[in-house]
């Protein structure tokens, strides 16, 4: 999908007197100096990026209204920059391939959509954004840890914050009711047993474990947390082989064959989304994007009742494990591209699309499925 809003096309000989041109050179001059407030302010986009075409790479969001709402910005950045901004949404397991090829070949879109800590594994690959990072910080309050410790590398901002995924569990509160368990689980123990007599009663537990961006991280690192195990230990060596994730691997195993749909292993982050809304699973680690597809969609989506099911979908958070309870949540950000031959013109549309008024119109209108970087969003009346 693109979108481009402007032509810039000649229509005809223009004659410039000198008055007329030093008048015009003079403000360009401004405008230059200003950065992206002088555009704005100008209300014209400068003469230097005129014809100029930013290419930015995003995923096919889970709310689609939000890429409904960057194809609109995309036209204004386009009028207040003064250059073609384009949008790219693609499958969100697709995008790490096109980081790899692009850094490789030294061509490709200017901005790519970056989740996790990619920022850290393409850091050569990226332009140095601490000053956006700083103004952003200014400007909406200080980052989440989470956020700016997956873009900084080195202290430098090599991508810039835009946003949080929470991961909860999504449940049917009146499926879980019927086998006694009128509250969510609180452990992991507990959860296996309720999810096991929902299985039985055809009402499976359902997990994303395929080779994806999403769910099956946020289901399987803290999994391995909770029971106490962990990648790397405090000082960076390699702990995987630890008690702890030997005893998650063996509740893995046991909770899948009793309580869950074993088609998960082949799941990707859409795969249970479907199922839940089609009443085929109990439950699912996710985004918030199950209940707010049934929340919109209540004519068409419902219970076995034939009640909108969005009345039924309760929300709780991982249930404890013997080392305590930890999520993860998935946070995203911007990279711009070295090989970019717009880098300032890339950092100006950034530094419009993160700013509170833009960031602010997509931010409502994901309804809580994304956060912001920051902690200010936490005032707004979405949250």
């Amino acid at each position: 999908m693109t979108t481009s809003t402007r032509d810039h096309a000649a229509s005809g000989p223009d004659t410039v007197g000198r008055r007329t041109f030093l008048k015009g050179a003079s403000a360009a001059a401004g405008i230059a100096a200003a950065g992206l407030e002088g555009i704005l302010a100008a209300g014209r986009a400068p003469a230097y990026a005129q014809g100029t075409r930013l290419n930015i790479v995003r995923w096919v969001d889970f709310i689609p209204a939000c890429d409904v709402e960057l194809k609109r910005q995309a036209g204004e950045a386009s009028k207040a920059l003064g250059a073609e901004v384009v949008f790219e949404f693609i499958n969100a397991n697709d995008i790490q391939p096109r980081v790899t090829a692009a850094i490789q070949s030294g061509a490709g879109p200017d901005i790519m959509h970056m989740l996790h800590n990619w920022p850290h594994l393409y850091a050569n690959g990226l332009l140095d954004v601490s000053d956006l990072g700083e103004w952003q910080a200014k400007e909406q309050g200080a980052f989440y840890s989470q956020s700016e410790t997956y873009v900084k590398v080195r202290g430098k901002f090599m991508a810039l914050p835009h946003g949080i995924v929470p991961g909860l569990i999504a449940y049917r509160k009146s499926w879980f009711d019927e086998v006694g368990a009128t509250t969510f689980p609180k452990t992991y123990d507990e959860l296996r047993q309720v999810a096991a007599k929902l299985k039985q009663k055809g009402h499976p537990y359902g997990q994303t474990l395929g080779h994806t961006f999403g769910d099956a991280p946020a289901w399987a690192y803290p999994l391995m947390w909770n029971f106490g195990g962990m990648e790397t230990d405090k000082s960076a060596k390699t702990a995987i082989d630890s008690k702890g994730s030997v005893e998650s691997v063996k509740f893995m195993q046991a909770f899948w064959k009793d309580a869950c749909d074993e088609g998960g292993l082949a799941w990707d982050d859409t795969n249970n989304n479907r199922a839940f809304l089609a009443g085929e699973i109990s439950a699912t680690l996710n985004g918030a994007s199950i209940y707010i597809a049934a929340k919109r969609g209540q004519d068409k989506i419902k219970d076995e009742r034939g009640e909108p099911m969005v009345k039924d979908i309760q929300h709780a958070r991982l249930p404890a494990g013997p080392a305590g309870t930890w999520s993860y949540h998935t946070a995203f950000s911007h990279g711009v591209m070295k090989y970019t031959k717009n880098p300032k013109l890339a950092k100006d549309f950034l530094k419009w699309l993160h700013g509170k008024e833009q960031y602010g119109k997509w931010f409502q209108v994901a309804e809580g499925f994304a956060i912001g970087s920051t902690k200010s969003w936490e005032q707004s009346p979405v949250w």
